[in-house]
């Protein structure tokens, strides 16, 4: 009772999604229903034209006079099987939309709770855990109308209706049969789904896991391979693959059970029903053409039940989807620390003290140690080959990670106190990997300011050397940018991101490899520009050498990490035109 009420908890808040198109769920049950009453009403009349048929052939054979209405049975019968097969079509033509329908507002309800998560939530999670979440989940839960809801509904209706139909002929037979349809419908619903839950929810779960192991394996193929670390790999997702097929093979013997129990019972009930129907007619209650009738009727029923062992003893897979899904539809609200004063409107100061990070399982901690002081309007540039720590430093200022020891203070605050808006309001961050939407330039560029107009949109272009480029183009700001910027070039991809700086008035600017992608011509004029617009701001550059190419403009203290450790701390002073002396 206890797991039926979790369930249900669990199912409820998709449950509220269908409610939102119940007309269309109801109509989609409304067709179902006829195609089963249809299947129904064609197995009995055809049962009992072609027994009454038989038997008034024998009549005229021995001589006795007979009639027998040929038009209406065989009217009935043309009726049952069009209308049959015509509600099969249109139930489900109209109940696959339905169903497309409700996976747009599972997934336009997910995107909505994405959308309000924080950005230190929404890096906690690996890429191939909200890939499959937005994808597998959703997918899984399509079953909960179209498998789970209106299939057992409408069987027990059918049941219950042919029970009613075989009691008015034989009072006992169809008191039997609704017994036994009952038990059967029990069983096919909630024995298969208690027979099936665990198995089917561990099923998932290892294809969770499967699937984003392959991701991963995927994306650090070259690592593995450098680390000669790859057939180490290779044998644990071929432990999960084995695991996953033995979990299909034991959930599908617990179908093919339940399979078997359903032609079983089927049949037993056809058997009975004719036994009783059988002496019925031998006491004369009921016409040889009824006898053959009735059991004619609950061998439709086949059709009612046939698809329920199945479809329940998968429920784990559903309930293991929601619960996954519900996670982040209704996470547990996260208590933001109130500071102690309000976040200053001025400048900033960032502090950060012995900072250390260490990810989970990890054998060496990816930042140690790191302490330093930005002053308003100082520049810093923390320098370092790839997995020296400089990314989880910028995780860090942005706030998607949180230090496992040591504190980092901004504006006299600590970075874990400051209220998420006033934080994004403050505090800009331009990452190595740029985010561009498949929409309009003006779109992408207005991610950074949405009040912001067509003029100030131009002006951010010309700081970045694109304005001449997108008055070119023959829609202008209404280009579209595609899906990650495939339809521009990575250099010009990188200065779109970069231009969304310019429409913000940040107090500190974290920018991570700013000139990615850039030549060394269009990454000097970046740089003159940049210089300008962060007169007064504090500045972290997290550059592979802070004196490469490109100077960075305005730099006052350089640090260097090494396998997450600070080596080396120093004061560079600039000449008039930004180039160390």
């Amino acid at each position: 009772m206890a797991d039926s009420s979790s369930l249900m908890r669990t199912l409820r808040p998709w449950l509220g999604v269908l409610a939102k198109r119940r007309r269309r769920l109801w109509l989609g049950g409304g067709l179902m229903a006829l195609t089963l009453l249809s299947a129904l009403g064609l197995f009995a009349v055809s049962g009992w034209f072609i027994t009454a048929t038989g038997l008034t052939g024998l009549l005229f054979a021995a001589g006795v006079a007979a009639t027998l209405d040929v038009y209406v049975p065989g009217g009935l019968i043309r009726l049952f099987a069009v209308t049959r097969t015509a509600s099969r079509y249109l139930e489900r033509l109209y109940n696959h939309d339905t169903v497309l329908r409700l996976l747009a507002d599972l997934r336009t309800r997910l995107f909505a709770a994405l959308a309000g998560q924080s950005s230190r939530v929404l890096a906690g999670r690996r890429a191939s855990d909200w890939l499959n979440r937005l994808t597998a989940d959703i997918d899984t839960l399509d079953s909960l109308y179209l498998r789970l809801l209106a299939p057992p509904a409408v069987a027990l209706v059918a049941g219950a209706l042919l029970s009613a139909f075989v009691a008015y002929f034989v009072p006992l037979a169809g008191a039997v049969l609704g017994a036994a349809l009952l038990a059967g419908w029990l069983w096919f619903t909630l024995g298969q789904a208690r027979l099936g839950m665990a198995a089917s929810r561990r099923h998932v779960s290892e294809l969770e896991a499967l699937r984003g192991g392959v991701m991963e394996t995927l994306q650090g193929l070259a690592e593995l391979e450098a680390y000669a670390t790859l057939a180490e790999r290779q044998q644990r997702l071929e432990r999960l693959e084995a695991r996953l097929h033995e979990s299909q093979r034991q959930l599908g013997r617990r179908v093919a059970l339940g399979n078997a129990l359903q032609v079983w019972l089927t049949g037993t009930a056809v058997a009975v029903t004719l036994w009783l129907a059988a002496g019925a007619f031998e006491a004369g209650s009921i016409s040889g053409a009824v006898t053959v009738m009735l059991p004619m009727a609950v061998l439709a029923m086949n059709e009612a039940f046939g698809a329920l062992p199945a479809a329940f003893t998968w429920l784990g897979a559903t309930r293991g989807a929601a619960e996954r899904l519900n996670e982040l539809a209704d996470p547990a609200p996260a208590a933001e620390p109130e500071p102690t004063k309000a976040p200053p409107s001025g400048e900033l100061t960032l502090t950060l003290d012995d900072v250390g990070v260490r990810y989970p399982g990890a054998l060496e901690p990816a930042l140690d140690g790191l302490s330093l002081r930005l002053a308003p309007g100082e520049r810093l540039a923390v320098e370092g080959a790839s997995g020296s720590g400089k990314s989880t430093l910028t995780a860090l200022l942005g706030r998607q990670l949180a230090p496992s020891e040591g504190s980092i203070t901004l504006g006299d605050i600590a970075l874990d106190a400051w209220p998420e808006e006033a934080l994004r309001r403050r505090v800009a961050v331009l990452t190595q990997q740029t985010e561009l939407l498949d929409d309009s330039l003006a779109a992408n560029l207005r991610l950074a300011n949405p009040e912001a107009d067509n003029e100030a949109l131009w002006q951010a272009l010309d700081q970045v050397s694109l304005a001449a480029w997108a008055g070119a183009l023959p829609q202008g700001l209404k280009t579209r940018v595609g899906e990650g910027g495939r339809r521009i070039s990575g250099g010009q991809a990188r200065r779109v991101a970069l231009a969304r700086l310019f429409l913000r008035d940040p107090a500190l600017v974290v920018l991570d490899e700013p000139f990615a992608g850039v030549d060394r011509t269009t990454a000097q004029a970046l740089g003159a520009a940049l210089d300008a617009w962060l007169a007064g701001r504090s500045v972290v550059y997290l550059v592979h050498k802070a004196g490469g190419e490109v100077a960075l403009p305005g730099i006052q203290q350089t640090i260097s990490l090494v396998n997450g450790r600070p080596t080396r701390a120093a004061t560079i002073h600039h000449g008039p035109e930004g180039s160390p002396q």
